[in-house]
């Protein structure tokens, strides 16, 4: 595995452009481990509605960053005092969504720093019950991205300001508020370290079995690239925000794999809008699966024989075609 040197840039969304080029782009032969710290922002997943996720008021008076990654999950603050890991491999089928490979070297590093995290539910590293790092991935088909964030110091007053948490989320998990879920890695080190030292000792952790380890700068021709890769995507509106759907049905269910929200425009008792929205983690994009159903008649067995060679858990994880059929149309 080789270390990416990202020159300690701060703009998310270079770093993205960054993690996304060397994806597409790099070695296939190798494994490559990317850090980053972003500056205040908030990174919304691939298949969020942006404008339903975050406090616009707010992120506009404090200029924070709004930026989508390729990646599902759900919204994510970070700052100077996240640090963010991105493992960029190669895709055997049987990686994507095993959280466990990619997140337990991680866990043993900060085990071995006398912090008791342990992977918890879908994606989540927890200490004591308490929120510190969430997982997300994406597959190219060849090559995917496992990546992370680690709390270490952040200003967890800005998160709860910041992200718009919709009740259902709060609720499923049994949590009055964002704020008691959530900790810093900082708060449980008997000894306290900076993020420089923080981020060291993580990374010699990472290669213990592999020191001295390989450090890539890329090239002059290569930084152009991923500049370009960021005007030519991550600085658009229309990527970040995306459109805002006119619908006139609006179908919304948590289920274990996360939330799945749907808007459908109806005209003439047909669909002529599909839009699907959530947290969730899929294998292929959803877009392909919202175009199957433009022009079916709204009618549970025509959706039904629409979906009929439908591999739904491509899309959205373990879930039941039918659960998802009783989403799109069944009883509220």
């Amino acid at each position: 595995m080789i270390f990416i040197d990202n020159e300690g840039q701060t703009n998310p969304k270079l770093n993205l452009a960054l993690e996304e080029y060397a994806l597409r782009h790099f070695d296939t032969s190798t494994d490559y481990l990317l850090f980053y710290i972003n500056e205040p922002s908030i990174i919304i997943g691939r298949n969020q509605n942006t404008l339903e996720e975050i406090n616009q008021e707010y992120i506009e008076a404090n200029n924070i960053h709004v930026v989508r990654r390729i990646s599902g999950g759900g919204a994510v603050y970070h700052d100077l005092g996240n640090l963010n890991f991105s493992f960029i491999t190669n895709h055997d089928g049987k990686s994507i969504s095993n959280f466990k490979k990619f997140t337990a070297p991680v866990i043993k590093v900060l085990n071995d720093m006398g912090v008791a995290a342990e992977l918890k539910g879908r994606n989540d590293i927890l200490v004591d019950e308490k929120k510190i790092s969430g997982t997300a991935q994406f597959s190219t088909g060849k090559r995917m991205i496992s990546h992370g964030t680690l709390l270490f110091d952040t200003d967890m007053s800005e998160v709860a300001k910041a992200l718009q948490v919709k009740m259902s989320k709060i609720q499923s998990k049994g949590h009055k508020s964002v704020r008691s879920r959530v900790a810093n890695i900082s708060e449980f080190l008997k000894t306290p370290i900076s993020m420089a030292d923080f981020k060291k000792q993580l990374l010699i952790g990472l290669y213990e079995a592999s020191e001295p380890f390989e450090t890539y700068k890329l090239t002059e021709e290569e930084w152009k690239a991923v500049y370009d890769l960021k005007a030519e995507k991550y600085d658009l509106w229309d990527w970040n925000f995306g459109r805002s759907p006119k619908f006139n049905i609006e179908r919304n269910k948590r289920f274990p794999i996360g939330e799945i929200d749907l808007r459908i425009f109806v005209e003439k008792g047909h669909i002529s809008d599909f839009k699907v929205f959530g947290d969730f983690f899929g294998r292929q994009p959803v877009s392909s699966l919202e175009a199957m159903l433009i022009g079916v008649p709204y009618d549970k067995n025509e959706i039904s024989k629409a979906l009929k060679e439908v591999s739904i858990e491509n899309y959205f994880g373990t879930i039941e075609k039918s659960d998802f059929i009783d989403l799109v149309y069944g009883d509220d």
